[in-house]
């Protein structure tokens, strides 16, 4: 009988648990799911969530870099499909404030997620959205697309803004009808940044 490596190993036992335990969040939410739920759906036992993951905090954190990952990819395909670099920027960030309709990502990353790892500006995977955004605004400038002083400082602007959405979206009575109503004012809000669109005040 061959033996898997022990690295391989231990990737499977992590992916185990962080598949089980994505399934639980997303069906009854982290107050309700117990680590019962995680051990049994993976077959394996407390000791090996405590070994890999501390407890349930630091599993549900591993599912919320999962899930943020995932996020990141989609958005990817979607600037990389628009016909042009601006049309892709905004659909990239309209299609982030709109996956708030999706069930999982609404009660993991939404709901849950502020509630259990605190401020999601101190999340681990902050500063690279933050970089990613920065980046992206520094080649519309270098493109000529748009007038932005500070990317950075913008970047930051559109985050909080694009979060705050979402949060919006995952809390309302209409989902539907309030993504509606932010993504319609997002896009205004990113229009002002567009090279040529600016109204004297």
């Amino acid at each position: 009988m061959v033996h898997k490596p022990r690295s391989e190993m231990i990737a499977e036992t992590r992916a185990k648990l962080v598949a089980a335990a994505r399934d639980a969040f997303g069906r009854v939410g982290y107050a309700n799911a117990s680590m019962d739920d995680f051990t049994s759906g993976a077959g394996l036992t407390r000791g090996a969530l405590y070994h890999h993951f501390g407890g349930k905090k630091g599993l549900f954190e591993a599912v919320i870099m999962q899930i943020d990952g995932e996020m990141t990819e989609r958005l990817k395909g979607v600037s990389q499909r628009a016909s042009d670099p601006w049309k892709g920027f905004v659909d990239e960030c309209v299609a982030y404030i709109e996956m708030a309709l999706e069930p999982e990502i609404q009660r993991i990353m939404l709901l849950d997620g502020p509630s259990v790892l605190g401020d999601p500006f101190n999340w681990p995977n902050q500063p690279s959205c933050i970089n990613a955004l920065t980046r992206s605004l520094e080649k519309l400038v270098d493109a000529g697309l748009a007038e932005v002083a500070d990317p950075e400082a913008t970047a930051r602007l559109i985050s909080g803004a694009s979060f705050l959405a979402s949060l919006w979206i995952a809390n309302s009575d209409n989902p539907e009808a309030t993504s509606k109503r932010a993504v319609a004012a997002f896009e205004r809000l990113l229009e002002g940044l567009r090279k040529g669109t600016a109204t004297a005040g």
